[in-house]
């Protein structure tokens, strides 16, 4: 009879990796840091914004961009800011949103940015005002692109929209990319996400476009944590997720906003941190038109005008 002390047991585990993302596509572009602002709606709006954009000029970022409403809805305020900031010497990138416009309409306005020196487009489907059935002339961004090229050559930097949680409105994930790649095949320069707080998400968006052979800069969109129900609100709209723990941990703050902005600045800055130590091209921060809490995440984070 055999017995069990005479059997040797070799167990083995398979042997488990850890995820790496080499960002190899993102790495070999210069870093680009630059700040977005919206039109503002009243006079009181026009002064605080111009104070805002004194105090984040002194950060010496690449560009400003500014926002442009849905179906256009902020299109004369948007020109008007745009104009204003360009007087001031700012570099400036409007976005400009196709969707419930026309050619017309948007050669128009592209018209009147080259002849004030405007270089830089961030080029956006939008979505559909309040009220309105028709799409347009345009149904989405790449078609935009395409005018763009075809109707200026290469007079303007087109930026685009990326998404790394993926649009709320696509119908699959490759769907998503797919729809990211017809806008850089239709001759898109590179592109600002989505805001997120998980880096991973965007780690592996940068993955999923460089298996597809995609090689431009994607800058992380930024934004900083003010109002805990403005940021549910936003991000119920775009379909950003905030991670369990950071919503649990905001809602726990109860309308203690100088707890909530701590909390946020402490999440966001590591957010950033992480970004650019594996790789990232740069940062995009959504303002929302206040200066501060952007301001002071890039003070932490010892970003210097050099490498703007």
């Amino acid at each position: 009879m055999t017995g069990l002390s005479s059997i040797s047991f070799i167990v083995v585990y398979p042997r488990v990796q850890a995820i790496i993302h080499k960002m190899k596509s993102q790495k070999k572009f210069n870093p680009t840091f630059s700040f977005e602002l919206f039109p503002p709606q009243s006079e009181q709006g026009v002064e605080k914004l111009r104070q805002t954009r004194q105090q984040l000029a002194k950060l010496h970022p690449k560009y400003f961009s500014v926002t442009f409403g849905a179906g256009g809805s902020t299109r004369e305020r948007t020109l008007e800011t745009v104009l204003e900031m360009q007087s001031e010497g700012y570099s400036v990138a409007p976005h400009l949103s196709c969707i419930g416009s026309t050619r017309e309409k948007i050669h128009t306005l592209l018209e009147k940015y080259q002849e004030v020196g405007i270089q830089q487009i961030v080029a956006l489907r939008g979505d559909l005002p309040s009220g309105m059935a028709q799409a347009g002339e345009f149904r989405y961004a790449s078609e935009l692109v395409a005018f763009i090229r075809t109707a200026f050559g290469q007079v303007f930097h087109i930026e685009v929209a990326a998404y790394p949680e993926y649009h709320p409105q696509a119908r699959s994930v490759q769907a998503d990319l797919e729809n990211f790649k017809r806008k850089i095949d239709a001759g898109a320069n590179s592109a600002i996400t989505q805001y997120f707080y998980n880096a991973d998400a965007y780690f592996h968006f940068v993955d999923s476009c460089e298996a597809m052979g995609l090689c431009l800069p994607i800058v992380p969109g930024i934004m900083p944590i003010n109002k805990f129900s403005q940021l549910m609100r936003f991000s119920d709209t775009c379909g950003a997720e905030i991670p369990r723990w950071i919503r649990k941990k905001l809602e726990g703050y109860g309308d203690d906003t100088a707890s909530i902005q701590a909390f946020g600045l402490d999440i966001v800055t590591d957010l950033c941190e992480r970004l650019l130590r594996e790789g990232a091209p740069g940062l995009h921060f959504y303002t929302m038109n206040s200066a501060d809490l952007t301001a002071t995440i890039w003070k932490r984070l010892n970003i210097h005008s050099k490498t703007c």
